[in-house]
């Protein structure tokens, strides 16, 4: 009976969000141009960091090499 009022809680739902799509396109639009810049500053701020530190572990891992490199030497 559960698994019946879950399926039918699911259909209300999709319902209501295609009615309150239709009825608020311009509002859903608004929203949609208002939430792209915060997107693009945090998909941005996310790729900097994940840059930065590829680049520390790289110098890192370079750091390490040259080290064991002057160990074998003596």
């Amino acid at each position: 009976m559960g698994k019946y009022i879950t399926v039918l809680g699911g259909l209300v739902s999709i319902i209501l969000g295609v009615w309150g799509l239709m009825t608020w396109w311009y509002s859903f639009v608004i929203l949609l141009k208002g939430s792209v810049p915060p997107i693009l500053i945090l998909g941005g701020l996310a790729a900097l960091f994940a840059g930065i530190s590829e680049v520390k572990d790289c110098t890192q891992a370079k750091k390490e090499e040259a080290k064991l490199k002057t160990e074998e030497k003596k």
